[in-house]
Formats: C-alpha cells, structure tokens, sequence
C-alpha cells in the first residue's frame, strides 16, 4: 500500500520493537541501492545502522548485567507474618522456650552449687528473650540490608567510570575500535557469557538467601541455651558472604585504567571478571554453587580445546580435596559436604549434642591424583636410595672390611661362688 507524502512509513511499526530502530533512519530502512553510504536526509546505512543496534543491545545487557547482580528485591521474606517465615518463627519460638524450661529445670535440680547456677538461670533468661525478639525482627534487616547493597552497588558502577561496567559502557562510544563491528560483537559474546554466570549469581543468591533466613529462627533459639553465639556467628558469616558477592567486581576496577580505550581488552577483562564471579559462587554458596561450578568446568573442558578457556575455567573452579593428613603438597579446602558437616556440628554444639568428628582422609579421587602429582618425587627419592645402597656395597672383586670388634666383656660370677671376692 503506498504512502502519502505526509505519511511516516514508521507508524505502521509503532507499539513494536521494530519502531525504533525504523524512526532513526529517516529514509525508513537505508538508502534504495543497499549501499553502506549515509542514506538521503541524514539517515544511517545499513552497516552503521546495524553496529549501533548491536552498541544499543549491549547497552541493555549491560542494564540487565546490574539488575542480576544486585537486584532489589529479593525472594527472601520482608515480614515476619510471612506465612513460610512464620511457620519457622513459631518453630523457633517454641524451641527457645522449651530449651529455656530444660535450663530452668537443671538449675533447680543443681541448686546447691549456689552462685554459677543462678549466673546460669539468668544469662538463659536474658538470651532466650533476645532470641525471641531477633527472630522477629530478621526479615526487615535482611531487606534493609539488600536494598543497601543495591543501591551502593549501581551507585559505584554508575557515578564512576573507572568499574568494569561503566568503563565498557564508556569504551562503547569512545573507545579506538567503537566503530569495528568485529570489536562490537567481540565485546557483545563477552556480555552475553557474563550474562549467563550473572544468572547462577542470581538464582545462588536468592536461594541461599532465603535458605538461611528461614533457619534463622532455629540457629537464634540455641541462645536460650546460655549464650553460646558460635552457631549465630557462623549464620551470619554466610548470610554476609552471599549479601555482598557482587562486590567481588569492584576487585577488577583498578585494572580497568590499563584498558580503557580498548574493547578487545574490555572483553578480556569481563572474561577475568566470570571467572571471579565464578569463584564467589564457589565459596560463598558451599551448598549450591560448587556443584554448578564443577559442571561448568567439565562441560567447557569437554567441549573445547583451547588453553585459555580451560585456564580460565580452572581457576574458577580449581580442583578441591578433602582435609589432607600431610602438609606437603597444594593448601587444600574444605569440600562442599564437608563444610555443611562442620557447619551442622557448630549448630548441634550449640545445642549441646556432640556430633562424631569426620576423619581428615584423602578420599579415592584425590589420593590418585595426590599419587599421580608425586610420581616424579617419589621415582627421585627411589633413585637416589639406589645410588646410596650401591656405593655402600664394596666393588666387585675386593673382599669386605673386617669389621672392628669389640672386646667381649668376662661374665661376672655370682655371689658365693668361686672367685668372688
């Protein structure tokens, strides 16, 4: 059907995403002969038209990138008359009263000790009602406390632009190589991985989040035992250490002087930036994130060949034994389930309730690799107990030094026999 003069080819497009990237151009698509010329009347060709399409995707990954890693809400609840968080609060509640009654009830039988036991008594009293109210009051905090790093963290990536992110967003516009569609599209795979490791951030995060603020409620009620607040220390460190992951990108902020200007360099750094990403999840998620690492590292080193993809995997997520008897050899970590065994054991110590103490033995998988990695020491150790063997033995032909005897010493007689004094 055709235009009238008066006419916007473009409003047939309104309401679409189409409509934009038709109203730049004001020849309605490029100029007639296809061309890479500037089209009649100001308008873009179709080679500019199409690297500043691929500079506006980029630009909405980027958006996307930060709403992933900070987001502002959170699945974790906000109140505490949230029905799931609730039906934990009562479970709390009722905990910390009942281990309240069993001090009260073993006080009272061990009265006679006088003084400790009423110290005992009172410090339970006054734990158990703090417990109580810090159940209450731990979804606001756990709110109020991701809003803030949110805020904090599109603050810093917005307002300076020496971070990771601004510094591309800036590199897309100004950088020596901006106008290089292969730079563009170099820069755009970068986000686009990025992007996928900042989803498992997101889905870690929220997860482990809502994880531990529903047992917070279990992990306060071990106060009323009397103060021990070595399980609510630990709780914490995690519930921390999953809050304040996205900071992790603020590491890479200094080295992005050296590569401004340039996005093949960006992109090597973003590429720096996942796996770091990587190893936060790995750390700072114990239950979750280590599996997924693991597979990701065995799915890129099957699928590709190449070092730098296998170096950088590898350091995202290294190789991880169990607790090691020797302290020869690389500095081991704690696995995944054995961490979650130590961080039970600190919950039921808590409590009270002694847990059994896993052995620090090397499991089958690392004890062949543990072989494998000595085999050069343990084959230069047999070596030279070969050369030492053979130079203590004399040569051949030459009868061995007599060995130098010792005077044996007479027997003394006994008392009353002959020859005794």
């Amino acid at each position: 059907m055709p235009f009238r003069a008066d006419e916007d080819p473009c409003d047939a497009l309104k309401g679409t995403p189409g409509y934009e990237y038709c109203a730049r151009d004001n020849s309605g698509g490029g100029p007639p002969d296809g061309g890479g010329s500037p089209a009649p009347g100001g308008g873009q060709g179709v080679t500019d038209g199409a690297v500043t399409s691929v500079r506006d995707l980029a630009e909405s990954l980027i958006r996307t990138l930060e709403g992933l890693l900070a987001p502002k809400e959170t699945w974790a609840p906000e109140k505490a008359d949230n029905w799931l968080y609730s039906q934990f609060l009562w479970l709390g509640q009722h905990l910390a009263v009942v281990i309240f009654i069993c001090v009260v009830v073993v006080c009272a039988l061990t009265a006679w000790q006088g003084a400790p036991r009423l110290k005992q008594m009172g410090a339970s009293t006054g734990w158990t009602l703090a417990a109580v109210v810090g159940m209450a009051s731990i979804p606001g905090a756990v709110m109020l406390l991701n809003e803030a790093v949110s805020a904090a963290f599109h603050t810093m990536f917005s307002s300076s632009e020496s971070t990771l992110l601004g510094t591309i967003a800036k590199d897309m516009d100004d950088a020596a190589d901006a106008n290089n569609p292969l730079s563009v599209l170099l820069i755009l795979a970068a986000l686009v991985v990025a992007l996928a490791f900042a989803a498992l951030v997101f889905m870690a995060r929220n997860l482990g989040i809502l994880m531990f603020v529903c047992m917070a409620p279990l992990v306060l009620a071990s106060l009323a035992r009397g103060g021990d607040t070595s399980a609510v220390w630990a709780w914490a460190q995690r519930l921390l250490g999953l809050m304040f992951a996205p900071m992790a990108l603020l590491l890479l902020s200094p080295f992005m002087k050296m590569t401004e200007g340039a996005l093949v360099m960006d992109a090597l750094v973003l590429v720096v930036a996942d796996a770091l990403m990587l190893r936060m999840i790995f750390h700072g998620v114990p239950y979750f994130g280590p599996r997924v690492a693991r597979g990701a590292r065995a799915l890129v080193e099957r699928r590709t060949e190449i070092p730098l993809a296998r170096a950088v995997v590898r350091a995202g997520a290294p190789d991880v034994y169990e607790q090691e008897t020797t302290p020869r050899g690389p500095r081991t970590v704690d696995t995944p389930r054995r961490a979650m065994s130590q961080d039970k054991g600190v919950l039921f110590a808590a409590y009270g309730i002694k847990q059994r103490e896993r052995p620090g033995r090397l499991t089958t998988a690392s004890a062949s690799q543990k072989a494998a990695r000595d085999a050069a020491r343990t084959a230069q150790i047999r070596q030279a107990r070969q050369q030492a063997r053979a130079a203590a033995q004399p040569p051949a032909g030459r009868p061995a030094a007599p060995q130098p005897r010792t005077p044996a010493t007479a027997p003394q007689p006994a008392p009353g026999q002959p020859g005794n004094p």
